[in-house]
């Protein structure tokens, strides 16, 4: 299934029930005066994350959606029934936005999180509620009011512990294969992953967690280059960053060139992204021979000036891969202990 992560839908909340105008007519009863009942709320419309949805494509093909309306009052004092809500399944990891003030209306984080994004028109009043001492045969009712009309955005973001973080080509598809039963698209050509695909790693049967695997990026990004920055944000839940780069590229880039050019889009997306804990990954070294491995690792390191963790792997076989899984685990948690998880 191709990954959506965005879209615009209109919600429209029911309207309420008008009130109604009647008098009691009943045999041997004089002036049996007003008995006009309320009319029915509107129904609301929420949305709901549900964990059994992974993107927003339901949406490209529906994009209305409308609660039922409350029903009008009627004679013998009887209120109308009230309308229906509608409440719309999204993935977990979606932000709602009102589409005209850009204002954030929820984050559905956790599986059956709910909010409310068209408030459903409120009830009209029947004419039994203007009876007085001095009125005593009222001939007036109120209308409901208007359910909310609305355009929303839906935005999701990948909900994951780990993200891959790499340019083109530098075998994030071949790791998170290798790390899980995620089956991603893999060649040997630029920007094989067109959508992020998730994966989840597991170390035993108590502790796993959840990567990644977010389409190459390219310089420019940050401004919307080639994929662009609507997937610099999936990086943004993430909890640690791999920053993975080819030690032997099939163009002769440098790879420490390759690191500077995301670390300069990271920094233009996000100041907070920028300073995200992130280990590098020199993958592909089963390329090399092996007497000239550790020099020319030794030699990125040195000219990155890198101080976080380093780990040499190669994706397609495997080296170095467990070792990193079990270092990914231990770090994730003594962040959730620190954090009182």
């Amino acid at each position: 299934m191709k990954f959506v992560d965005e879209a615009v839908i209109n919600v429209k909340a029911g309207d309420g029930g008008n009130g109604c105008i009647s008098f009691r007519r009943e045999k041997y009863v004089e002036f049996g005066g007003p008995d006009g009942g309320d009319g029915g709320d509107g129904g609301s419309v929420f949305l709901k994350a549900d964990k059994s949805l992974s993107t927003l494509s339901d949406f490209r093909h529906r994009r209305f959606y409308e609660a039922a309306r409350g029903e009008n009052g009627a004679s013998r004092n009887m209120t109308g029934r009230k309308g229906d809500d509608i409440v719309i399944p999204v993935p977990i990891g979606t932000i709602i936005y009102d589409e005209s003030t850009n204002e954030i209306i929820g984050d559905l984080t956790k599986d059956g999180q709910q909010a409310k994004v068209a408030q459903g028109g409120f009830h009209g009043l029947g004419n039994l509620r203007y009876k007085s001492s001095t009125n005593r045969a009222p001939r007036q009712s109120k209308p409901g009011s208007e359910g909310d009309l609305r355009s929303i955005r839906l935005e999701m973001k990948v909900l994951a512990d780990v993200g891959l973080l790499g340019l083109p080509n530098a075998g994030k598809s071949s790791l998170i294969t290798n790390l899980s039963s995620a089956k991603p698209r893999v060649a040997d050509y630029p920007f094989t992953t067109l959508y992020p695909n998730l994966g989840v790693v597991r170390i035993n049967v108590n502790q796993s967690f959840v990567i990644a695997d977010i389409p190459g990026l390219i310089e420019g990004a940050a401004e919307g280059a080639g994929l662009g920055i609507q997937f610099l944000k999936h990086l943004s839940r993430t909890s640690l960053l791999l920053h993975l780069v080819d030690v032997a590229p099939m163009d002769q880039a440098d790879p420490v060139e390759s690191v500077r050019i995301l670390e300069k889009e990271l920094e233009k997306y996000s100041d907070e992204l920028k300073d995200r804990e992130r280990w590098l990954i020199i993958n592909k070294i089963d390329l090399l021979p092996m007497d000239e491995v550790q020099p020319i690792c030794d030699d990125i390191i040195k000219r990155l000036q890198w101080v976080h963790p380093v780990f040499q792997i190669s994706a397609a076989t495997g080296k170095g891969t467990q070792e990193l899984a079990n270092k990914i685990m231990h770090y994730l948690d003594d962040a959730a202990y620190a954090a009182g998880d």
